[in-house]
């Protein structure tokens, strides 16, 4: 991630952690990842984080597993409906879940890595048209729009809590872009109707 370098997003997501399964005997490094052991042995797991695990992995001294994010289980649940996975809860203190897949494709050979990149693209697009469309039906209801309501329109609501931070800031970004329009539109039309 170096054209990240001053990303706060690109920072939290190098401070999440991967399970390291180390390949050998690593001296007076037992500490790593809240160990109570002297020494790191040969195929002990330890959970480091990312900025860490990049210098072990590429160093093959470790290797690492699929962060719990991005398993099977969740890859199964992205294909089969990507908008009923709240992307908010799978990757905690507030890291994006496309920024940290970006990070941890970025560790990955070559074909894993690919099928990592089309995963997070698939859910970016399947997701998008919701996001979008949320945010400006949002942006038309007004101030009155944000609260709850109730039980009314809970799969909205739903979708809404797990957007990822990133789809986040493309709803704000959309539900303004949308306030905006419909303020030009009102003073472009002066308040008058036209007649065709």
């Amino acid at each position: 991630m170096d054209n990240d370098y001053f990303s706060i997003d690109a920072i939290l997501a190098e401070n999440q952690k991967v399970q390291c399964k180390f390949k050998q005997r690593i001296p007076e490094m037992g500490h790593l990842g809240g160990g109570s052991e002297r020494d790191i042995t040969p195929l002990h797991k330890r959970q480091i984080p990312i900025w860490l695990a990049y210098i072990i992995i590429y160093s093959d001294w470790a290797d690492f597993d699929i962060p719990q994010p991005f398993s099977n289980k969740v890859r199964n649940a992205l294909r089969a409906e990507p908008r009923s996975v709240r992307l908010s809860n799978l990757v905690g203190a507030g890291t994006g879940w496309y920024v940290f897949g970006k990070t941890i494709m970025d560790m990955l050979g070559d074909e894993q890595g690919v099928e990592m990149s089309e995963m997070l693209v698939t859910t970016f697009k399947g997701r998008l048209v919701d996001v979008i469309d949320q945010a400006q039906h949002f942006a038309a209801l007004g101030p009155v729009g944000g609260g709850g309501g109730g039980g009314i329109d809970s799969a909205p609501q739903m979708f809404r809590e797990g957007l990822d931070t990133t789809e986040r800031e493309l709803f704000v970004l959309a539900q303004e872009s949308a306030r905006r329009m419909k303020k030009w539109y009102e003073e472009s039309s002066g308040g008058t109707k036209r007649v065709s």
